[in-house]
């Protein structure tokens, strides 16, 4: 059993998956700290842990259960107990609800997220790419597509082409038949059938349509980034994606990366960071473009993302930044980037063996495998029960089920 010790803080992760224990994992191996995890599932990669207390709350995605639950939390868990509640949240709409209960939670909780009015800015993708082209840091060719106009405009990208939502937030609630995350698109018919899909659904803002980047997931990249409390960035870790999940649902999420030096998009994005004043993780995904030799920027994610991990995994503790700078305030200067390789990955050996299609990086891989220098979030030590070994048994074969499934045998 893990032993804990008491300090003037305690995280509070929403959250029921990978990157809630990801956290959580964090905050105990810096601070040996039992974080306080809320959600309304007891799923088992929180639930069969020891290095958390779980709240379970019902109905938690509802607002006023929301606010009377983190309240009744802050005043129990942070008021009475004379601590400083640091919380985050583990998806987008977590993040949101967090930010626009501000004013209610700040009393009890630190909120480590930028406010409102940027964050709107920020996750319309139209608007973000606005932003890149002020700065004249690179994003693919793009044209929106207006769901309440119709209006298919011109454009002479060759296909494939990519299509895909402007606002991911109110995408998740819209339902049509063959919704994906991301639309790869081989003709005009598929992108009009899409379309006339999505006009059946409650989806109303923007889609983007844009030029494919050519290359398989080991060209993508994703950057996370610290910008203090005075919106000053300190921090930059590059990761080398060598597998992306391919389920529909969760199409594009990395699942195996190799931490590396790409100095010059680590500036890039302090470049646009520190123009629009951001504070807290940020995490972008780019890809590499074998045309030009650039990187071209995607996304921004206003939280740490998914694979959050492979930023500690490489020696540089994400939980660290934050209660250095918003707990015990710490004075911050230079710029931190990560240095060295190392492998994180959420999927067996197997798999990267199995479905790495670059033979230099899969051989890359596998070396830093045999040298120790490599991670998975769910694989700890100080909390692998006998139920929690078995469960993780079960998902490392589902994992295998999965790539087998959808991009069939190698």
């Amino acid at each position: 059993m893990p032993s804990f010790i008491e300090h003037e803080f305690r995280p509070v992760i929403l959250g029921a998956d990978i990157t809630a224990y990801s956290l959580v994992r964090t905050f105990y191996e810096a601070y040996a700290v039992k974080s306080l995890v809320v959600n309304m599932s007891d799923t088992p990669v929180i639930g069969y842990s020891d290095l958390s207390e779980h709240v379970n709350v019902p109905n938690f995605h509802e607002l006023g259960v929301f606010r009377s639950a983190l309240v009744e939390i802050g005043k129990k868990y942070g008021l009475d107990a004379g601590k400083k509640l640091l919380i985050l949240g583990c998806g987008d709409w977590y993040v949101r609800m967090l930010v626009e209960n501000k004013d209610l939670l700040e009393p009890y909780f630190v909120i480590p997220y930028i406010d409102l009015e940027l964050l709107d800015q920020l996750v319309l993708k139209d608007q973000f790419y606005a932003i890149l082209d002020r700065l004249d840091i690179p994003y693919p060719r793009t044209v929106v597509y207006d769901c309440t106009t119709r209006e298919l405009p011109d454009y002479d990208f060759t296909y494939p082409i990519v299509a895909k939502p402007a606002s991911s937030a109110l995408y998740h609630y819209a339902e049509f038949p063959g919704k994906k995350k991301v639309f790869i698109l081989n003709s005009r018919d598929e992108l009009e059938t899409m379309l006339a899909n999505l006009a059946t659904s409650s989806y109303d803002y923007k889609f983007l349509i844009q030029e494919f980047i050519p290359g398989d997931d080991t060209n993508m990249r994703v950057l996370t980034c610290y910008s203090d409390r005075d919106a000053k960035v300190r921090f930059g870790s590059v990761g080398h994606t060598l597998l992306e999940e391919h389920v529909p649902s969760a199409i594009g999420n990395p699942c195996a990366i190799i931490s590396t030096s790409e100095d010059e998009i680590v500036h890039q994005a302090k470049r646009f960071l520190e123009d629009v004043g951001y504070t807290g993780f940020s995490n972008f995904d780019l890809k590499y473009d074998p045309r030009d030799g650039s990187f071209k920027f995607f996304e921004i994610n206003v939280r740490l993302g998914r694979s959050n991990y492979y930023v500690t995994g490489a020696g540089h503790n994400v939980s660290e930044w934050l209660v250095r700078d918003l707990i015990r305030q710490e004075p911050m200067d230079g710029l931190v980037i990560s240095r060295g390789e190392h492998l994180f990955t959420f999927v067996p050996k197997y798999v990267i063996k199995t479905f790495v299609r670059d033979p230099q990086l899969r051989a890359k891989a596998l070396a830093l495998f045999k040298a120790g220098r490599w991670s998975d979030p769910q694989l700890y030590k100080p909390d692998l029960s006998l139920k929690r070994r078995a469960y993780l048994a079960a998902y490392g074969l589902n994992q295998v089920k999965k790539f087998y499934r959808y991009l069939g045998r190698p």
